[in-house]
């Protein structure tokens, strides 16, 4: 991938100066890389920011994103995939350098479309909000200096001479908390949102803004600069889109599915078939619900529904002999009769599972996968809910399931933040068994800038994902033998 010459890079690390293109370990990313780099170093940069983003998603489902667990995790999985972190030594050229790439490489597949730029936006601004809040005071001072965000924070001793004045006009913070916190004496445009909810000292025309909030501000501007970068790098897409190089893998970056497939699960075999009904009330999500409901109602799915459904209760334990009998004894009370069964939808059954055909071991669907291929038609069942019903359907269905209507609207602002209905069951049996508390979020002014942002984005069934093990040749040859109605 041809950033520019590599000569200027060479010149620095001859120089020994490695650390003149990224004085900083975070950043607004506003230069592009200024380098060359191979095909196989762009894909690989791209995959595994994708994979840490998506990390980023999932924690931020699990935990409380200030949480211990949240932080211990995800500078995990930032070690693992080799980005910065705050443990990392001066020297961290080469994790600088990954990071700086592969942000610009999926700013390049997200900005296709408003959809993709908005969960890019999300997830970007979520990891950048732990990776600010990880910094030390003089590193925070550093990064605020290195954006031209002339945010300085101010002496003890003019805090001590404010402390009264600090503790009166900041909710939230005692006396002995005013003395720890470290507050930063901030432009009064920069903090009009404090201003206005009487959050803020002012004085002099200046807000004194404490650690708590100034995240906020830094955060806000990140939002507007991403957000203006996104917009005009989606102008640019027409010279991209003419490399056949870059655009296929621009492609696949954009419906990657990075998680867990689902191939293999360690419930096989114990999940029993009397149980799938009571499972489909407390653990299935909505799309396969609505799936499992129409085929007790109706005896029948078309081969879309089959598919979707089929390989799902597959991913959740359902064995080959478990599949055959469930469809069977269903489809079997309508117009199908055993012969039918054994001699056409059986073989499309133990293909799914691999025994028949190419023998090969299909995972079940992601959630990009149900909303990007094969929409519904009328009679079908199959596809995405939040998706492909009419959102007053959509919100009689959720009703008639006794959702109170705080939850349906809830559903419909933000939607989930899941992206494969395997996990949504997974999750909600840890939950069930006991494994995990629903993690609650405190309230934070960062919160409602947020929100702001996110009740335009699609709900998360709609972030970016896809098979990662199956190609969409494969799964157009399983179609075929889902064919018959």
């Amino acid at each position: 991938m041809e950033f520019s010459s590599r000569a200027r890079q060479r010149h620095l690390k001859l120089a020994g100066d490695r650390r003149e293109p990224y004085p900083h370990s975070l950043q607004f990313y506003q230069e592009p890389p200024t380098e060359s780099i191979s095909l196989a170093e762009f894909e690989s940069f791209a995959v595994d920011r994708l994979r840490l983003l998506k990390v980023v998603e999932n924690l931020g489902v699990s935990y409380v994103k200030s949480g211990d667990a949240y932080k211990t995790k995800l500078e995990a999985e930032l070690r693992k995939l080799k980005f910065p972190y705050r443990a990392l030594a001066e020297d961290d050229y080469d994790a600088r350098r990954k990071d700086h790439i592969s942000h610009f490489i999926l700013r390049l597949a997200y900005c296709q479309s408003e959809e993709l730029r908005r969960w890019f936006l999300q997830q970007e601004m979520d990891l950048f909000r732990y990776r600010f809040h990880e910094l030390t005071d003089s590193l925070r001072q550093k990064f605020l200096d290195h954006v031209n965000l002339s945010f300085e924070a101010i002496s003890e001793d003019l805090k001590n001479e404010l402390s009264n004045e600090l503790y009166m006009s900041t909710p939230g913070l005692s006396m002995s908390k005013v003395k720890e916190q470290m507050f930063y004496k901030v432009g009064l445009s920069d903090a009009v949102d404090l201003f206005r909810a009487r959050r803020v000292f002012i004085k002099d025309g200046f807000a004194f803004v404490p650690l708590k909030d100034i995240d906020a501000i830094v955060l806000n501007n990140y939002r507007k600069s991403l957000s203006k970068a996104l917009a005009l790098t989606a102008r640019s897409l027409p010279s991209i889109q003419s490399d056949e190089r870059l655009q296929p893998l621009l492609n696949h970056l954009s419906h990657s599915y990075v998680g867990p497939d689902y191939s293999v699960q360690k419930n096989t075999g114990k999940i029993s078939l009397e149980h799938i009904d009571a499972l489909s009330v407390k653990s299935f999500p909505l799309c396969m619900r609505q799936l499992h409901k129409a085929l007790r109602e109706n005896h029948h799915l078309r081969h879309g529904g089959r598919m979707q459904y089929g390989l799902f209760l597959k991913g959740i334990g359902l064995t080959l002999e478990q599949a055959l009998e469930f469809w069977k004894k269903e489809f079997i009370k309508g117009k199908v009769d055993a012969d039918k069964f054994d001699k056409g939808y059986a073989y499309s059954i133990r293909h799914n599972y691999g025994k028949e055909g190419k023998r090969t071991d299909y995972t079940p669907y992601s959630c990009m996968k149900i909303i990007m291929s094969n929409p519904p038609s009328q009679g079908d069942y199959h596809g995405c809910p939040f998706r492909h019903s009419d959102p007053e359907l959509l919100k009689q269905k959720l009703q008639s399931y006794k959702v109170p209507p705080s939850g349906v609207t809830q559903v419909d602002d933000i939607g989930f933040s899941l992206n494969h209905p395997n996990q949504y069951f997974a999750e909600s049996q840890r939950i069930l068994s006991g494994g995990r508390e629903v993690k609650k979020e405190p309230n934070h002014l960062g919160n409602s800038q947020q929100k702001n942002n996110s009740q335009e984005s699609v709900n998360s069934n709609s972030a970016p994902t896809s098979s990662n093990t199956t190609t969409d040749a494969e799964l157009e040859g399983l179609e075929a033998y889902f064919t018959e109605d």
